[in-house]
């Protein structure tokens, strides 16, 4: 809209501090607190004015009172000769006619007699006229603005009566008497006071309103400048707040999101660091075979050979790849699970068949413990490759006599549910404790030396899958995407269990007696 342009446009040429969020803050507090202090000053106004016209109304009936006693002493004779100036009260000797008052003598036909006080003739006619209502013997109140000079300024407000006056039961004339309702001046002097008490207060609330601001957006500022040095590679910055307000609340929202930022960064630079590394070493070997291969002619048996460390190599870098992709497809929340029911000591059996081959070719015992039937919820593919990742893992690392791995199954009752539970348990070397809390973190190995086969290459008849840390980074996430958790406990030379635990279907059982 054009207005709304022209708007901006304007509001562009003050300077900055004019268009700040502490100026505006600034002048909305003064608005409103102006607004509030001019009905609070009108109130006291109106309050202050309506206790003056009571008074004045008290007053009135007074004088009105002793001007009707004073003109029935008089009588007849004082409406035939009207005094010049008006007579003191006989009986008080105190005179009826005071500072500012206004009094005056009418005709029965309503034409002025004589007329005294502050106000001039023509006022006094005008009032009289006003007032007068042929026959009309009864006393009227009205509050008028009187003119004591020319020009609106020189008006005063006047509380006048107006009444009839008899002898033998016939009006004789009519009496007219005004007082002032503020004869003292109070109410100029109170809007004065008022006047200037508003500009005060607004002065002082607008300086005190954008000290208050300046203080309160401080934070907003720290906020601002600690954003603006924070880059895609420093990370680091905080604002350590020690408000406890809601910008505080705010700068620590702001510092807990900065630090799911830098982890998150650190996460990425790392994954992106060691997959580099582990797929290296897998393409170094195909390059140096294939390399040596073309070098010279070689026999068949060497041939052979190559293209089977090409392939367990291969072999390698494609499961490490299919599991990298795993990963990016479950942070992207892209995996569905699809569940159905299943019993989790079937699942175990069924890993420990597969794998069986390969715990004879690490000359390993992999055998199945206790499996009571224990009914799931879950993704059958999923749930087995979980187990298939800690499974391989226990039988490659299992070592000292008679290598064992165990896979055994059962149940568990808590407060909140009933469990069930697979246990992996290895006589391997065990996992010192400093490595437990970061065991399921992606690319993080115990022993790097380890991670891969040591075996010649000679001897790879068969794929035996080499570790890049991700096997128990997936079967964490397969735990918890089915409400379960994987535990881990583990003692040095006496080997390791991984235990995962998962909610179990109890179907309730109602029977009937008779």
């Amino acid at each position: 809209m054009p207005v709304f342009r022209t708007f901006k446009l304007w509001l562009k040429r003050f300077p900055p501090v004019l268009r700040s969020i502490r100026f505006r803050l600034a002048v909305w507090f003064v608005f409103i607190l102006g607004v509030v202090v001019v009905l609070f000053s009108a109130f006291i106004y109106t309050r202050q004015l309506q206790d003056l016209r009571l008074i004045a109304i008290s007053r009135l009936e007074m004088r009105s009172q002793r001007l009707r006693a004073f003109l029935r002493f008089s009588g007849q004779e004082f409406f035939n000769n009207v005094p010049s100036h008006f007579p003191s009260d006989p009986l008080s000797g105190e005179s009826l006619l005071q500072e500012g008052d206004i009094l005056a003598l009418a005709a029965p036909d309503g034409q002025v007699l004589q007329s005294w006080g502050a106000a001039d003739a023509q006022a006094v006619n005008l009032l009289v006229t006003q007032q007068y209502k042929p026959g009309i013997s009864s006393e009227s109140f009205s509050f008028e603005r009187v003119p004591l000079g020319p020009g609106e300024k020189n008006q005063k407000e006047y509380l006048t009566a107006f009444f009839a006056i008899s002898s033998d039961e016939r009006v004789v004339g009519y009496f007219l008497v005004g007082i002032p309702v503020d004869p003292a001046n109070q109410m100029s002097r109170l809007l004065v006071s008022l006047t200037l008490g508003i500009i005060l207060t607004l002065v002082i609330a607008l300086v005190g309103g954008f000290w208050l601001a300046d203080r309160a957006m401080r934070p907003v500022k720290i906020i601002t400048q600690t954003a603006q040095t924070i880059s895609d590679t420093d990370l680091s910055r905080r604002m350590h707040l020690a408000q406890k307000d809601e910008l505080g609340e705010l700068a620590n929202t702001f510092d807990e999101m900065l630090n799911r930022l830098q982890s998150a960064f650190e996460r990425q630079r790392q994954f992106t660091a060691d997959a580099s590394h582990e797929l290296r070493t897998p393409l170094t070997i195909v390059d140096l075979e294939t390399s040596r291969a073309l070098e010279a002619q070689r026999s068949s048996q060497e041939y052979e050979r190559a293209l089977k460390v090409i392939h367990s190599e291969n072999q390698t870098m494609i499961r490490m790849v299919n599991q990298l992709l795993m990963l990016a497809r479950m942070d992207a929340g892209r995996i569905n699970l699809q569940k159905e029911d299943l019993d989790l000591s079937d699942v175990s059996l069924e890993v420990v068949e597969r794998l069986a081959p390969l715990a004879v070719a690490h000359g390993v015992r992999l055998s199945a413990g206790e499996l009571p039937e224990l009914p799931i919820a879950g993704d059958r593919q999923y749930l087995v490759q979980m187990l298939t990742n800690l499974v391989e893992n226990a039988i490659k690392y299992t070592c000292g006599e008679g290598p064992h791995v165990q896979v055994e199954t059962g149940s568990l009752n808590t407060e909140q549910e009933v469990q069930a539970f697979v246990r992996v348990i290895d006589n391997g070397a065990g996992i010192p404790p400093e490595h437990l809390p970061h065991l399921f973190d992606r690319f993080y190995q115990v022993d790097e030396a380890r991670a891969r086969q040591e075996d010649s290459p000679d001897s790879r008849d068969e794929y035996i899958p080499s570790g890049a840390g991700l096997g128990l980074a997936i079967a964490q996430w397969i735990a918890r995407a089915h409400g379960g958790e994987i535990d881990v406990r583990s003692e040095v030379g006496k080997g390791s269990v991984f235990e995962v635990t998962l909610p179990m279907i109890v179907e309730l059982e109602s029977t009937q007696a008779g």
